[in-house]
């Protein structure tokens, strides 16, 4: 690192994917420098989706770099910078701004992942892994509870109301949990024996599974259980590269 407090954009690159273990995930984008900005940075911009309103921020902070959970250039999207893509791309481009971004492996590190950073907020000692690539996280509470008072555990950590399905009065010794849009992994999390599945978003058919096996549902929401991976990877590259990296919440309801 050089003395006016920067970092080479080439080491920072490095540092990530190894940090991260970005190469040993199968995932729906690419991860890691998605777009090669300025050569040295100084002051990095944190938040959980590259939109608009993200770049917008960090060009507003003179930010060198974005820093995000979910970045572009995702499997089956249109690949033609028009329309939305292209104004996004132009302010990126005209600001000189890197992007990284990390999906899966953000969603699994051991200590800086969303999954991780969930369940420090909440209490939750990690006992184990499930499901494909080991995303999905298996713990317990810091004391028994039951599935009405986990959700309201949770809404006054995440500020944000959890759809809860299921029977508030059912016992939770046992939880799994995944962030984001895992509500697929019910099953998976079935066949651990929890008495709680934890995720971001629920689909149609989840509210069924939850209903004819007991086992409750939680949907805390995509956006709130996914801030706290890069919020947590900033606070880390700030510390080690005496850098400036700010987290900007980008609301999002969903």
């Amino acid at each position: 690192m050089m003395p006016d407090d920067s970092v080479a954009r080439e080491e920072l690159r490095a540092w990530l994917d190894s940090q991260l273990d970005a190469a040993r995930f199968r995932d729906y984008c690419p991860n890691g420098l998605q777009v090669e900005g300025r050569e040295r940075i100084r002051r990095i911009v944190c938040g959980v989706t590259a939109s608009r309103a993200l770049i917008e921020a960090a060009a507003e902070r003179g930010a060198d770099a974005l820093l995000v959970h979910h970045g572009w250039f995702w499997k089956a999207e249109d690949g033609r910078v028009t329309g939305f893509r292209k104004q996004r791309m132009a302010r990126l481009l005209a600001h000189d701004i890197n992007l990284f971004a990390y999906h899966l492996p953000l969603d699994a590190h051991a200590t800086l992942g969303n999954n991780a950073q969930l369940a420090l907020r909440h209490g939750w000692t990690v006992t184990g892994r499930f499901g494909e690539q080991e995303i999905g996280f298996i713990g317990v509470p810091p004391a028994p509870t039951f599935s009405g008072e986990l959700a309201q555990i949770m809404e006054g950590v995440l500020g944000r109301a959890p759809l809860l399905i299921g029977d508030p009065a059912r016992a939770v010794a046992r939880i799994a949990w995944c962030s984001g849009g895992a509500q697929d992994y019910f099953e998976a999390a079935l066949a651990t024996g929890a008495d709680v599945f934890v995720s971001g978003e629920i689909s149609e058919q989840t509210v069924h599974l939850a209903r004819e096996t007991g086992m409750a549902f939680i949907a805390a929401g995509h956006h709130a259980t996914e801030r706290y991976g890069v919020m947590a990877l900033g606070a880390h590259l700030a510390e080690k590269f005496g850098i400036a990296c700010e987290f900007v919440d980008i609301d999002n309801p969903v």
